[in-house]
Order: structure tokens, then sequence, then C-alpha cells
């Protein structure tokens, strides 16, 4: 199996999670959170790290600050075997931070995107032929610099040879500023949650959003949870069921270890099914540990858990 090559362009930050918390947070009263953890955060640096631990080559395109918080991500990402070659630390600059507040399967999250404005288009690797198979992107509305210029990023990436997925996760100003008919044929796997794809096309039932969309779609990879994913591609829909969680801890992540999953198994060529049920797999492993990436820390491990949890072999290159 081809352990190809993934350029991840986004934004990187640190997570700050609070699990076990009392009661939601009210004005002027304050409440207990019995666990907390600071790790890797951001949907693109998960989505990496979780890509280069199930044996991808993945290189990451981003900014951080020039402080503590930008030196524990890229200790964080290099130690998760991912290239940072293409991540600048940029003077003056603070580093992004997400305080996020874990309640079993939902969450409230505070973002600070401190550098993550600062990423270009003209930070992006697109030499002719590509020394990269696929590039993802995420989290387009954190990243002004990125978002403005989306659909020239999306062109460029495949003039130069590129497969290309997004996931647009979350818009916290909700203007969905996102031409999704001008983009997304441009877009090889598109990969929202029912929240997002809801929201982005303003559509009232995930039967409508799919009309509405479909004309412009390649792939379609859509996130519901509990309930698994479902695909859509040409006159091809299907969904594939979730794998019970049997040692649940949180879900932060788990989107992105879908997303990863799914593109380590679409970049070997394989079909729509085996995507979903790779992607529903890694989203469901997730969930075994705090944060994104905590399940995620040692491939043995990694394999022995899904064999211990599922009885399924995993084959990673």
């Amino acid at each position: 199996m081809s352990n190809g090559k993934l350029l991840v362009v986004g934004e990187l930050n640190v997570d700050l999670i609070l699990n076990q918390i009392h009661a939601f947070p009210q004005l002027g009263k304050e409440t207990i959170a019995d666990e907390m953890n600071v790790c890797l955060g951001s949907s693109s640096a998960i989505m990496a790290a979780n890509s280069a631990a199930l044996g991808v080559d993945t290189t990451f395109c981003g900014v951080v600050g020039d402080d503590d918080f930008g030196g524990f991500i890229l200790r964080e990402l290099e130690r998760k075997s991912v290239n940072c070659a293409r991540v600048k630390q940029i003077p003056g600059q603070k580093t992004g931070c997400t305080i996020v507040m874990s309640y079993g399967q939902d969450r409230a999250n505070v973002t600070f995107p401190g550098a993550m404005h600062a990423l270009t288009l003209h930070d992006i690797p697109f030499e002719t032929p590509s020394a990269y198979q696929h590039l993802h992107v995420s989290s387009v509305f954190l990243q002004q610099g990125i978002l403005r210029d989306i659909e020239q990023l999306l062109i460029r990436a495949k003039a130069a040879g590129m497969t290309t997925s997004l996931d647009l996760q979350w818009d916290p100003a909700e203007q969905w500023a996102f031409d999704y008919a001008r983009c997304l044929p441009y877009v090889d796997v598109f990969m929202p949650n029912e929240s997002e794809l809801l929201a982005l096309t303003g559509a009232e039932s995930i039967n409508s959003a799919l009309e509405e969309i479909r004309p412009y779609l390649n792939t379609l990879a859509l996130k519901m949870g509990s309930k698994g994913s479902m695909g859509v591609r040409g006159d091809q829909q299907m969904m594939a069921p979730a794998f019970e969680g049997k040692q649940f801890v949180d879900a932060i992540g788990a989107g992105d270890s879908f997303n990863a999953g799914f593109i380590r198994k679409y970049m070997t060529g394989a079909g729509l099914e085996e995507c979903l049920r790779e992607g529903n797999l890694m989203g469901a492993l997730n969930t075994t540990a705090a944060g994104g990436t905590g399940a995620f820390d040692n491939r043995q491990q990694l394999s022995e858990h899904i064999q211990e949890l599922w009885g399924i072999e995993l084959s990673l290159p």
C-alpha cells in the first residue's frame, strides 16, 4: 500500500480541553471541571497528525507565533512525524488557542485565532508537477487570508496535479461566505458534517441540502456522528454505519480523524464504501482518548486497540 504524500493547509492552535464539567458556565458564576488537558489543537493539525500516525507521508503548511504555544505545536507535529518545513513562525504574532468545554458528544469552543489570519495563498507550494499527491484544506472561516482566495487555491492545486479535499468547519460569524457553486467543482472530496451542510445551503433537511449542492459535487463525505456517515458520488449514495463506542472519553477531533481515515483510503484509490468505513473507524477510535490525537500516539498500540475493540486487523504501511 502506498503511503502517499499529503499536504495539509490550515490553522494551528493549542487546545485547552475541560472535561467532566459540573455545569454549563453562566455569567457571574463559577463551575468546576474535573479533567483538563493541554494538547495539539485545530482541525487541520489533528487531521495531519493522525494521517501521519496512519503511515501517510504528511506535510503541514501553516503559521504560528514566536511564543511558547507556537514552539509546543511545532514539537508536537514533529513528534507525530509531520513534516513542518512549510510552517512559518512569525515574530510578534501570538499563536492561536481554543478553550474547549466538552460535554459528552458535544462541546462549546472559544477560539483566539492569533496568527491564523497571516497564512495566505502565497505561502502554499504549488510547484508543477507537485511534490504532493493530495491537498486537504480545513477551517477556512478561521483563516481570512485563505478564505478570500479559496477558489484560486483549489484551482492551483488541481493545475499542479493534486487531488483535493475540503472541510469547511463551522463559521463563527455564521455568514457562510463560501461560493460552493464556484468552488466545489475543484474539490474532489467535500467533508462537512450535517450542521455545517445545512447552514451552508440554508436548507431545512439533509435531502434538500443534497439537492442544492449535488450539481457541483464530485464526492461528498457527510459526517453524521452516531449515525455514521453518508457518501455521495454521482448517482451513487450510501450510508456507512458508525462503529459502536465501547470506551468513550470525548468526541473532540472525531470529525478530523474521520477525515484522516477517509483520505488515507482515498489516496490509495479505494472505493467510496471502503473510504467511509475507514473514516468511521478512525472517528470512533478518536473518542477513546482525550483530545483529537490522544488515541493515535502509538502506531502499534493503535492497531492493537482497534483489534481489541472491534476485532479489525488494521494494515498500516
